[in-house]
């Protein structure tokens, strides 16, 4: 493999948008808030901006096919712009392309943007009203939540776990989760919840019940990047250093195949080991500091501690329970409240824990800032435990 980007590229400024029911607010609107915000961090006029890349999944939020919404929205100066559109990892995947350009030298500061208005479509799994998420010939009848819930009986199977030990563990990650957000002024969800409400609340797709699922969201985040020395230039002494940036897509053979069990995201684990290579991370367990996972769904989270060589093979249950992910543990997962308690706007989401991350590296995380933060992970997935596109990206402090 090349040597990859690590260290190539700082993030100079990343705003976003508070996540939520913005019914007053269209996805203009909620770019304008995420690029203010990003463009006063960044401390750069708007002029300097030389590319952007902007992330939605969904059609139906009026911002349209191309790039030409977020041109028009922020009234760049005839620059290029690019619609990036990849399943739920839409946004890191525009991360990623401005990442690149920066690191090419193609041009000296780029920015990627993601936004999605999900609560004025409807969207949320009901039939006819998927906005071309599941087109009918492919994936028909199938939910998200009855795809993850046949993950869930994967894993039990494969590692021998009792259904009321997965629950218990699921619980413990939607609880973490929702104590989480209650910190995070910009989190759709502020509500503390308890292990027996999770345990006890109606099923979805059995084992997963109401609390295990993350809610629709409205929202926008924005990053902008630059080289190291354009970035101490602008007086940023300790920028914000991409580390590596990894992306798997799933190739048909775990739809097509019998050799995959269903218990484990394979893109993840391409996607962790390539992104650890680049950063030169060679114990995640040791090394990470923080991280934020698609957790889509509470067993999503649980799975992927496995697939990114964090917890060993069948032992991320006992690392939930022993509070490992927690805020206070060795490594917090989802410390903004993640999907589940922040909000999951799709073409947002990569962009936003990547802002969580940032915040953190600079000690500007409020109540919920951890101590010595060296190394974060993010990692983004886009469709179904069968079928996903996966980016894995590590962020950090310069010389970490």
């Amino acid at each position: 493999m090349a040597s990859g980007i690590r260290d190539k590229v700082a993030i100079v400024g990343m705003g976003c948008s508070r996540f939520g029911e913005h019914w007053d607010k269209g996805a203009e609107e909620l770019m304008v808030d995420a690029f203010q915000e990003a463009l006063a961090d960044a401390g750069i006029e708007r002029g300097r901006i030389e590319a952007a890349w902007l992330s939605t999944c969904l059609d139906e939020v009026n911002v349209g096919k191309s790039g030409l919404p977020l041109s028009e929205t922020l009234r760049f100066d005839y620059i290029p712009v690019s619609r990036v559109e990849n399943y739920c990892a839409s946004g890191s995947d525009a991360f990623r392309s401005a990442v690149y350009a920066v690191a090419a030298g193609a041009c000296d500061v780029a920015l990627a943007l993601g936004v999605e208005k999900l609560k004025d479509t409807g969207f949320g799994g009901l039939p006819g009203l998927n906005a071309g998420m599941t087109p009918p010939l492919w994936w028909a009848n199938l939910t998200a939540p009855g795809s993850f819930a046949q993950l869930a009986a994967a894993y039990r199977a494969k590692h021998g776990v009792s259904r009321d030990d997965l629950k218990r563990a699921m619980a413990r990650i939607s609880v973490k989760s929702h104590a989480n957000g209650l910190k995070n002024p910009k989190a759709h969800l502020h509500r503390a919840i308890t292990e027996d409400e999770v345990i006890n609340a109606p099923l979805i797709a059995d084992p997963l019940g109401l609390y295990d699922c993350c809610g629709v969201s409205d929202g926008a985040a924005c990053a902008i990047v630059t080289t190291p020395d354009i970035a101490r230039g602008l007086g940023k002494s300790a920028p914000v250093m991409v580390k590596a940036l990894q992306i798997a897509a799933s190739n048909g053979i775990e739809e097509q195949y019998n050799t995959w069990d269903g218990s484990y995201f394979a893109t993840a684990r391409h996607a962790a080991t390539r992104a650890y290579r680049e950063a030169g991370i060679t114990d995640p367990r040791r090394q990470l500091s923080l991280i934020e996972c698609h957790d889509c769904f509470s067993v999503t989270e649980l799975v992927t501690m496995e697939d990114l060589h964090v917890s060993p093979e069948g032992g991320a249950v006992k690392d939930v329970l022993d509070g490992f992910y927690d805020a206070d543990g060795r490594i917090p997962c989802q410390i903004d409240g993640g999907l589940k308690c922040f909000g999951h706007p799709i073409g947002a989401s990569g962009i936003r824990m990547l802002y969580e991350m940032y915040l953190q590296l600079q000690g500007r995380a409020g109540d919920r800032q951890r101590p010595d933060v060296k190394l974060g992970l993010t990692h983004n997935l886009g469709g179904f435990p069968a079928r996903n596109v996966c980016s894995v990206a590590i962020v950090g402090a310069p010389g970490a």
